[in-house]
């Protein structure tokens, strides 16, 4: 019989490799780097070229209890764990987390504004509990963030945190003070491919070198706008692999929190029977808007649910076996 060849594209780009957390030979006090980016091709293409980093899954930690505010079967999965910072961050490494994002908040736990100092406290107790490397992540209040960020980059110096979001509304203080403690920054913008390239610029005109760059391209969730992020993410990874300098950073996306908006996995009540159980179908939205998102090309997805982290850490390690 004759031999059929398996059509291979040949890629003239690379997405970039950027290294999250630094060890004490680095400067830092991390027990490990972990590595994403570095891919030769679309996801999970293995014929085309060897997978170079697996993608990795961030478990979200918050800097105050949301047990107020989050939905009944999240705040279950976690428990007491919640109220107590340090144990979140250990259940956390349980669950499989390869990173810890910490999640700043505008109120403490008292209700009382947010500010340097706590978000200080926060991120010293993070690095303090775990050897993982860890993100921070502002409030999306611009005057807010840059006050805490800045903070937050100077407790941390040395550790390669990153540091998030980067928006074209609040940039500049969140650069620079990354820079100058030697952090990485992710660079969010709405859905758009030009949108995101232009912050990757501006982000980099400012000094900032570009292995020190995660892309956060916003996502939706399962069903709702999801398919919109999905092909951004695709023609941003398209553009990289066909050698566009300024789209070759690897992508953060945020499901977890995207997720657990949408009412299929926030309402237990008033919603037709036909959808079954509220924990499993809240955990299904997560694990299904999680896997399309990896299958797009994203190398950081940040999580909530323990179960939903299990399922998608058993899909990457399969995937990246075959």
């Amino acid at each position: 019989m004759p031999v059929i060849e398996v059509p291979v594209e040949k890629w003239s780009g690379t997405v970039r490799s950027v290294t999250l957390g630094a060890t004490a030979a680095e400067g830092g006090t991390r027990s490990h780097v972990v590595v994403v980016g570095g891919e030769r091709t679309l996801p999970f293409l293995a014929f085309e070229a060897k997978p170079a980093n697996r993608p990795c899954i961030a478990v979200e930690v918050r800097a105050t209890n949301p047990a107020e505010e989050w939905a009944a079967p999240l705040v279950n999965a976690w428990g007491a764990a919640l109220g107590d910072l340090v144990a979140w961050v250990k259940a956390a490494e349980a669950a499989g987390t390869d990173v810890i994002a910490l999640q700043l908040t505008t109120t403490d736990n008292a209700g009382q504004r947010m500010n340097a100092a706590k978000a200080r406290a926060a991120v010293r107790t993070v690095l303090n509990s775990t050897g993982l490397p860890v993100i921070v992540l502002g409030t999306g209040q611009a005057e807010l963030d840059n006050e805490m960020q800045v903070a937050v980059a100077e407790e941390g110096a040395g550790e390669r945190l990153v540091l998030g979001p980067c928006e074209e509304k609040n940039y500049r203080t969140i650069v620079a003070a990354a820079m100058a403690n030697g952090h990485l920054v992710t660079a969010k913008t709405p859905m758009d491919v030009n949108l995101s390239k232009q912050l990757t610029v501006l982000i980099h005109d400012m000094g900032m070198p570009l292995e020190r760059i995660i892309t956060d391209p916003t996502t939706g969730a399962l069903g709702y706008g999801m398919e919109y992020g999905y092909s951004v993410m695709e023609r941003l990874r398209l553009a990289a692999l066909q050698g566009d300098n300024m789209t070759q950073q690897p992508m953060i996306v945020t499901p977890g929190e995207e997720a657990w908006r949408a009412k299929e996995a926030r309402a237990g009540e008033g919603v037709p029977a036909a959808w079954g159980d509220w924990a499993r179908r809240a955990v299904n939205w997560e694990t299904m808007t999680a896997a399309a998102l990896i299958e797009s090309g994203a190398d950081i997805v940040v999580m909530r649910h323990p179960e939903a982290v299990a399922r998608v850490k058993k899909m990457i390690a399969e995937l990246m076996a075959a």
